[in-house]
């Protein structure tokens, strides 16, 4: 089933809670509503749902406008944070009860119950109650019942907050397969940006009601168009700068920054202000010592002199602070490189990650 909002707004009691948003999920895709909260992921969703209704627009599934209609005609299933099994019902039971509410014959429903059981690995407990499982096995329950009515639409309201970290990963790469499987299309919303980047084939970033970025978990990360986005999303440099509008090549400007003239990639809004940010993702920068081989291989351009005032081993990546001026710039690599505290060590910034952007406004 594919989705499309169409200028979708709502407003409760003056405040905007959704402002014209204009989605498309297509059928059997992953997406993920991402961002802090009340920033409008779940009144978006419940929007969808149909649990709620919008003050403007439309929701479009599968080119049939369903706006007005009730949830029941809608074909969706939904999770939410606190999952919801019956205590008093097996867990045979409890995958069966939406199937008895659509009246199918007991062959149809017993198929089902067993073929959803196997999917999600829980049939050796199909005899069990809820209160005999464990957290992972119980949120596995959730999602058999939602998925054995074989929805069009799988939404899901952070349902994997309430587990430990080890579980909430193993339960990601289940989520993840069973949507593969199922081909079923699911929109997932979470605060947690490492999990979204994780998960998704779509990622949509929300802030005060407005959706300021959809993309790929890659094109998300790698080219956030605002520095809502880039600051939200993983870790980053980021540095006031001024246009120089004399200077531009192609989708390239150069901009003054307090580590110096930089050559930055761009996207078409910014030329329309001379103040920007420079945003630069730690692993993007290369480091070098000062009168080392390498130091001596590094373009002229795009460089800056500082010192080393920090080293962070962890494991695959090892972290440097380095002071430049008043600034401090943060560096992630491979710990490959022999470098100690107070070296003097030279930073190249390659045009391509380097990214000029304005913030949009909220």
């Amino acid at each position: 089933m594919s989705l499309t909002l169409e200028n979708l707004s709502r407003e409760v009691d003056g405040v905007d809670y959704i402002r014209d948003a204009n989605l498309t999920f297509e059928a059997g895709s992953f997406n993920v509503l991402l961002g802090r909260t009340l920033a409008g992921k779940t009144s978006l969703m419940r929007l969808m749902a149909g649990l709620d209704k919008p003050d403007n627009g439309r929701l479009i599934y599968n080119g049939e406008d369903v706006t007005g209609q009730s949830v029941q005609n809608r074909n969706i299933s939904m999770i939410y944070q606190q999952f919801i099994n019956y205590p008093n019902l097996t867990v045979y039971e409890n995958i069966a009860s939406p199937l008895r509410l659509a009246k199918m014959t007991e062959s149809e429903i017993d198929r089902r119950v067993k073929e959803t059981a196997s999917m999600l690995r829980i049939d050796p407990l199909l005899k069990r109650y809820p209160l005999e499982l464990s957290g992972g096995q119980q949120q596995r329950l959730a999602l058999a019942r939602a998925l054995t009515r074989e929805p069009g639409l799988l939404l899901l309201d952070e349902p994997l907050s309430n587990l430990d970290a080890q579980l909430r990963e193993q339960m990601r790469s289940e989520l993840k397969r069973l949507q593969r499987e199922t081909g079923v299309t699911a929109i997932y919303v979470t605060h947690d940006q490492s999990e979204a980047l994780a998960i998704s084939d779509r990622i949509a970033v929300m802030s005060d009601g407005l959706i300021m970025q959809i993309g790929s978990p890659k094109d998300i990360y790698e080219r956030p168009t605002s520095e809502f986005v880039a600051n939200f999303i993983g870790t980053t440099n980021l540095l006031r700068g001024n246009l120089n509008a004399d200077i531009k090549a192609g989708n390239e400007a150069m901009v003054d920054t307090p580590l110096g003239k930089l050559l930055c990639t761009f996207t078409a809004d910014v030329l329309a202000t001379p103040t920007v940010g420079v945003v630069i993702r730690p692993e993007n920068i290369i480091i070098a010592k000062i009168g080392d081989d390498k130091a001596a291989t590094l373009p002229d351009s795009n460089r800056c002199d500082g010192t080393l005032l920090t080293e962070t081993y962890l494991g695959e990546i090892v972290e440097y602070e380095v002071g430049v001026g008043d600034e401090t710039v943060l560096i992630r690599t491979k710990p490959t490189e022999s470098l100690t505290p107070q070296d003097a060590v030279t930073l190249h910034f390659p045009t391509s990650q380097t990214l000029a952007l304005i913030e949009k406004s909220n």
